[in-house]
């Protein structure tokens, strides 16, 4: 397919048209020689985005989400590559549920997708997974993800191990032992209310640990959703000190707080929960200072039976990939808190590197992965527009910038917004 978008404004190019070719991008040619011309009437284009912590939910839980579903609404969110987290069922903690997983998404045809696969097998925290089996067959990372890696000595093991397949460990930075019971973050807010809480503690507790046993064997890690301000400060501090150390953060802990949750509304409930203002204003001078490596969605799509409940016995997690570009450039760089070379980054560059995917490229040659948003006017997010099964957001009705208007994968079209 020929392909050409014009009239738009190209992320580090100065250019108005881009050209793609056999899904490459390309020189110029002649616009009657194309298969199709997209107007982009002044809309921005980027790189493809790519999330590094999604959870799509099949194998096991399709009445969630399947990856034809999860992938279609990444596509509509302007992201051309996700990593399925590996919680499934059965686990994907052998090679045979990485090779399924691989075969749906090439069905399915909307997204690149990277498996993560199993720290320990059954996500049970006792015996390694089949890294080395699973990377042959396409993991890209492991992680016991939505579980931590349950002892320091196992994490010992993973970080090891992984290391002779040169492929990253993602934790899930919760001490379960503090938290099993709560609900929502800890604080004036969970007393007041009645609902039981989380303490900060159970996710810097995890975080110190990590970074201690990484200092220690001089071997990376990588520090899922982290949301507090005790966090951050220590994988900063570690950092400056060389440790290898990375870690990332969501949208919503950089715009809500757990004052939502005197709504009672489920959308808000979340592992990690969301905090005070103090730890979202430490996430946000964390993004901007550049500790936080990574923005990710944690999209965790669940079936309204699952949400729609009490508070305290509704699931945790809320779907974010259609909404999660929207909401960084509106409360990230709109602002000037973040550049939009700053965003790109924590969005494309910096998840491609950790995972070595070789991915954001846009100079003639590069698979042709990019979307194009429109960032000047403003527009209502609205949940029933959402290609995700899940209808879990607490953004409904959010005026944001940042809209979608395409999404092209390996020169394909995988999303175009329909006047």
């Amino acid at each position: 397919m020929r392909l050409i978008v014009k009239n738009c404004k190209v992320f580090g190019k100065d250019t108005d048209t881009i050209y793609v070719e056999d899904g490459k991008f390309a020189d110029k040619y002649d616009e009657s020689k194309a298969d199709r011309v997209f107007d982009a009437k002044g809309a921005t284009v980027l790189p493809g985005l790519i999330d590094m912590h999604v959870h799509l939910r099949e194998p096991g839980y399709e009445y969630r989400e399947t990856i034809a579903t999860g992938t279609a609404a990444a596509a509509r969110g302007g992201f051309t590559a996700v990593c399925p987290m590996p919680n499934t069922d059965p686990v994907c903690d052998n090679p045979a549920v990485v090779s399924g997983i691989l075969k749906k998404a090439q069905e399915a045809g909307k997204c690149r997708v990277y498996p993560i696969g199993a720290a320990s097998k059954g996500l049970a925290g006792k015996e390694l997974a089949e890294i080395g089996l699973m990377k042959e067959a396409g993991i890209v990372a492991v992680s016991d993800d939505g579980k931590p890696i349950a002892t320091a000595g196992l994490m010992r093991k993973v970080l090891e191990y992984a290391s002779d397949f040169d492929i990253p460990v993602l934790n899930h930075c919760e001490d379960y032992t503090i938290d099993m019971e709560g609900a929502m973050n800890e604080g004036i807010v969970s007393t007041s209310i009645g609902i039981k809480g989380i303490p900060t503690a159970s996710e810097d507790i995890m975080i110190a640990r990590d970074i201690i046993i990484a200092e220690y064997l001089g071997l990376p890690t990588h520090e899922c959703h982290v949301s507090t301000k005790g966090g951050m400060r220590m994988i900063r501090d570690a950092k400056a000190r060389g440790v290898k150390v990375t870690c990332e953060t969501c949208p919503h802990y950089f715009t809500l707080t757990d004052k939502e949750c005197e709504s009672f509304d489920s959308n808000f409930k979340m592992h990690p929960p969301l905090r005070t203002e103090e730890h979202k204003q430490a996430v946000i001078e964390a993004i901007a200072d550049g500790t936080v490596d990574c923005i990710v969605t944690d999209h965790a799509p669940h079936h309204q039976d699952e949400k729609v409940i009490e508070f305290s016995l509704a699931n945790n997690g809320i779907v974010g990939l259609e909404s999660s570009f929207a909401l960084s450039y509106t409360y990230l760089v709109k602002p000037g808190i973040i550049t939009m070379e700053r965003l790109m980054d924590l969005m494309c560059y910096n998840p491609s590197k950790l995972l070595g995917l070789g991915r954001g490229g846009m100079d003639v040659g590069d698979d042709a992965d990019f979307a194009v948003f429109d960032l000047e006017n403003e527009f209502v997010f609205d949940k029933n527009k959402m290609l995700t099964k899940g209808r879990n957001t607490p953004y409904d009705g959010w005026k944001l910038y940042g809209e979608t208007q395409l999404t092209v994968m390996g020169g394909n079209i995988t999303y175009e917004k329909l006047c």
